[in-house]
């Protein structure tokens, strides 16, 4: 609902004292902040000259006080951040809430904001009071306060368009967030750089965002649900609800580094440093040292499209039965392990029937490795008056006397051709300098049930996002290496690019990781009615509701007769069209071509160890489009290479990549 003039210049006239108090704050904080770094120096420097005449408690004492106000200066540095992100769109959305006592006028923006009087002048969207703006309407309603819950009624919900200091657009809305800003953001053209959805987020959303009831969200989102948005918002609002959580302490695993760049500006946007970001690859390149390179998701994927010869052995390989295999013949090994000779020297002397004591009895709730290391570190200080220096060469000598290989590799290759592997196949790896996609868990896992986890406990909070690309055995051994964390875990099944694995359902995760929710988003605002539609019907799924509305631009199919000719013409209406343009292949080489074919036009192509990239006008494989979203899509395939029955998850993915124009070769 439009507002009258005497309310819009009211609202205008709030907007300017909000700016020159923002601006006044700024001013205020920045001196103060210069004026306290003075102060340190000056108190190093006094602590210097004075250290050799003050006691330790003394000195202790006062560089405690130090380290308080270095933190509190951190802290006041980190807000002055905010404030100049906030000073020309200090706030999005207001309401008023009812309580019965007393009416709160709360304005919302990315931080809060504090009046003369020390009253919250702005509200930060994240506090619980502002829960109140994303899941209800006009009409009753409460929150959950610090002590406990609040009821009342909300009497007023208003949404702002601000830029540059200027209040471009207000309006009353009864609903959750208004359909007409929403359309508005959907309309507009997508960037280089995912954008914050805060002044956007849906109540379906927000549910996830907000939640704190468990400790583990398993998330189901269709394509273009906001799946990563939700994730990336969910963990702002853990850092300012989470005593002692910080960036550090929060890793996301993405699917590329495309995508890691993708999404880097969001975090920032909403006032919180970037967390750590890894991906699958680079997980196992860190946790596996025994050969120089993994092979990529990506690479293993365009392998597995292409050659099937080995289908069944490689669907073992990726199953979720394989691991409770690999128990059963590490629990083998185990039990048949023993010392096999006396361990004599000069400085100590052991029994093998003392070795195998200890091997099998006193240490035998631990991995094997382990309980040879603990042996080690017993004999040392048994011998050498408590101090375990000796420790790795009696390690070393140890496992001389064991029947026990310590290498991992011949371990790997003959867990493949014991009675514990359903399918007897001589493993072909080839020297130390490359594993394969599909071997890497697999050997790490065997890895750490020989030698226990190398375990992470300074990581709180792990997002991995397209879950479904990960199995129930990556999942449980990210959990088991950080094993102090909470989990964010969302995906797409129907987004499945991997041939050899599906899960029926994510709720699955549930069953790995305790006190687990599971949610689903099934409403789609990336995507044109139009092109949700074909995307629904190449699956044969109807569950997904379409939220973009706009001009009504059909699904384009297309036949190959002149490529270049008729892909010109595709390509000059999309760039004419305004937005991002991207041509998505099925694979690299039909990549290749089309860049070499285009090239000329300015045409980029990404690949797999491409960080940054401009995504005006580009190529890609549908691999490495997971995640991403461009205005305009033509979708390529050789005419005797189209997407089959097989392959139609792969097909889904290259479709809900467009948001207002799709055009498609070679598939009819």
């Amino acid at each position: 609902m439009e507002l009258s003039k005497v309310e819009i210049n009211l609202e205008k006239k709030r907007l300017d004292k909000t700016i020159k108090l923002i601006r006044n704050k700024i001013s205020t904080l920045g001196q103060e902040l210069y004026d306290r770094e003075d102060k340190i120096i000056e108190f190093k420097r006094f602590m210097w000259d004075s250290r050799a005449s003050m006691d330790g408690a003394e000195f202790k004492s006062m560089m405690s006080n130090n380290d308080v106000e270095i933190r509190l200066m951190t802290n006041k540095g980190e807000y002055l951040q905010k404030l100049y992100k906030i000073q020309n769109k200090p706030y999005f959305g207001r309401i008023k809430f009812d309580d019965g006592k007393q009416v709160y006028d709360v304005y919302i923006g990315i931080t809060h904001l504090l009046d003369d009087k020390n009253d919250y002048y702005i509200h930060d969207w994240r506090s619980p009071i502002c829960n109140l703006f994303y899941d209800y309407e006009i009409g009753k309603a409460s929150y959950l306060a610090p002590m406990g819950k609040i009821d009342g009624e909300i009497t007023l919900k208003r949404q702002y368009t601000i830029k540059e200091g200027k209040l471009l657009h207000t309006f009353d809305n009864n609903k959750n967030i208004s359909d007409e800003l929403l359309q508005e953001v959907l309309a507009s053209d997508s960037s280089d750089k995912m954008k914050n959805i805060v002044n956007t987020i849906q109540s379906e959303q927000n549910m996830v965002i907000r939640n704190l009831d468990n400790r583990n969200l398993i998330v189901q989102g269709i394509a273009g649900s906001g799946k990563t948005s939700v994730a990336l918002h969910r963990i702002a609002f853990l850092l300012y609800r989470i005593k002692n959580l910080n960036s550090n302490n929060v890793l996301i695993f993405s699917p590329n580094k495309v995508f890691s760049e993708y999404i880097s500006n969001v975090l920032p946007e909403l006032g919180e440093d970037n967390t750590l970001q890894t991906t699958i690859n680079d997980f196992l390149d860190i946790e596996i040292k025994e050969f120089n390179k993994v092979e990529t998701f990506t690479d293993f994927i365009e392998r597995s499209y292409v050659d099937r010869d080995d289908f069944e052995f490689i669907k073992y390989k990726q199953s979720d039965g394989i691991y409770d295999d690999i128990d059963n013949y590490i629990m083998d090994i185990c039990n048949k392990a023993k010392f096999i000779d006396n361990l004599f020297t000069r400085d100590y002397s052991y029994t093998k029937d003392e070795l195998n004591y200890m091997l099998r009895v006193r240490y035998n709730k631990f991995p094997l490795g382990e309980r040879v290391k603990f042996m080690a570190n017993k004999i040392s200080e048994n011998n050498f008056n408590g101090s375990t220096f000796k420790s790795k060469k009696i390690e070393k000598e140890l496992y001389e006397r064991i029947n026990v290989s310590r290498n991992l590799i011949s371990i790997y290759k003959d867990f493949f051709v014991s009675r514990y592997s359903k399918i007897y196949r001589k493993i072909d790896i080839k020297g130390r300098s490359f594993i394969k996609y599909d071997d890497a868990c697999l050997f790490i896992y065997i890895k750490y049930k020989m030698y226990g986890y190398n375990y992470n406990t300074y990581i709180k909070e792990i997002v991995i996002d397209e879950a479904q690309d990960y199995s129930l055995g990556q999942i449980k051994l990210i959990s088991k290496i950080f094993k102090n964390a909470s989990y964010t875990i969302l995906g797409d099944v129907n987004q499945t690019i991997n041939p050899y694995y599906k899960y029926r359902s994510l709720e699955d995760i549930c069953n790995i990781l305790e006190d687990s929710k599971y949610i689903e988003l099934n409403k789609a605002y990336r995507s044109s009615e139009e092109i949700v539609k074909y995307a629904n019907n190449v699956l044969n799924i109807d569950n997904i509701i379409a939220i973009r509305r706009g001009k009504k631009k059909p699904v384009i199919i297309r036949k190959e007769d002149n490529l270049y000719s008729e892909m010109s013409s595709d390509i000059d209406i999309c760039k004419n069209n305004k937005g991002s343009l991207a041509i998505i292949t099925k694979n690299n080489l039909e990549c290749e071509k089309i860049y070499n074919l285009f090239k000329d036009m300015g045409i980029s192509i990404i690949s797999n160890n491409l960080g940054k990239f401009n995504k005006e006008f580009v190529v890609l494989p549908v691999y490495m489009a997971k995640g991403l979203e461009f205005d305009n899509v033509i979708i390529y395939t050789d005419k005797d290479n189209k997407y089959n029955e097989d392959e139609k998850n792969l097909y889904y993915v290259a479709i809900t990549r467009a948001q207002h124009r799709l055009i498609v070769y070679n598939q009819s």
